[in-house]
């Protein structure tokens, strides 16, 4: 019997494990464009995996909520999904950041949404690049932003968006679902996956660290973290603990280059790390991280 490429993937417990890879190994490449998971969490709150950084959703019988939105594609196969529970307008579109894995989708949402909001920061470094593509009009940009924090009340459920700070960017948010009591982090947290640090956008390792201690001090030990990225193996939503180990690998990190520069290593030299000493969890190239931290020290930036 033959059996579509698409159904084939969909049906192995395989793909559901792998949709969020960005390994370049054929298989990976393959189930992360043929697949995607809906996964409940709680209260009507559950996550979204496919191809790029997870998306957080709420849908209810009075109340829709979107947190980022992976790519166009993607995008649309979760608005496919949306509109198999619910025929309503979606209330809240919210972007964690602005990086396109995380807000490419946005344009498939136009026409949609009632709010769309973001950090002031993201907002602009969206119409940046969009800008700088020649993209503006295949883009939809957050018409409402905010600087510190904003809270929204959709079916019940108070949806605040706190920013602590610059980090991977400096414009990130946290996204709280209160009464669910779930915090999508957004690419706040790379869990045991290398991050990109976007020194172009403001990162800053340094704060980022910071950043982690105030959302573990900001947030209680029943909240549900949902992370934008994880490594092979490991949990897209976890709990405090991944913080503390995510704000140690960030300090190992800063640590390690900078035990290199006082020795005389070259950023070269540095950068063919594939793991750093104290957070051996982190596996794999630790090139970017290393790069960023090098600007950091070295430069001063």
């Amino acid at each position: 019997m033959h059996i579509k490429r698409r159904d084939f993937v969909k049906s192995t417990g395989l793909a559901l494990g792998l949709a969020s890879t960005s390994s370049l190994d054929f298989l990976n490449v393959l189930l992360d464009q043929s697949s995607f998971k809906m996964t409940p969490l709680r209260n009507n709150v559950g996550i979204f995996e496919e191809r790029g950084g997870t998306i957080a959703w709420m849908i209810s019988d009075n109340g829709i909520v979107v947190v980022d939105t992976q790519f166009p594609d993607q995008a649309k196969h979760l608005i496919d999904e949306i509109k198999k529970k619910s025929t309503r307008q979606i209330d809240l579109l919210v972007n964690t950041h602005h990086h396109g894995d995380h807000s490419g989708g946005n344009i498939a949402f136009k026409g949609l949404v009632k709010t769309h909001v973001a950090h002031k920061n993201a907002v602009k470094h969206m119409k940046s690049r969009a800008e700088s593509n020649n993209s503006l009009d295949r883009s939809l940009l957050p018409a409402t932003d905010f600087k510190d924090n904003a809270s929204y009340k959709v079916d019940g459920e108070t949806i605040s968006l706190n920013y602590f700070g610059a980090a991977h960017t400096d414009g990130d948010a946290i996204i709280h679902f209160e009464n669910a009591n779930i915090a999508h982090m957004g690419d706040l947290l790379f869990n045991r996956r290398s991050p990109f640090i976007d020194k172009n956008a403001g990162a800053s390792i340094a704060n980022w660290q910071v950043v982690l201690e105030s959302a573990h001090k900001h947030y209680d030990n029943d909240t549900l973290f949902v992370y934008g990225h994880a490594g092979q193996g490991y949990k897209i939503q976890g709990g405090k603990d991944d913080l503390k180990a995510f704000e140690n690998y960030l300090g190992k990190v800063l640590e390690f280059v900078k035990k290199g520069v006082d020795a005389g290593k070259t950023r070269e030299e540095l950068a063919k790390a594939t793991s750093i000493p104290g957070a051996e969890e982190w596996k794999g190239s630790q090139q970017r991280p290393v790069n960023a931290a090098w600007i950091e020290i070295v430069d001063g930036k």
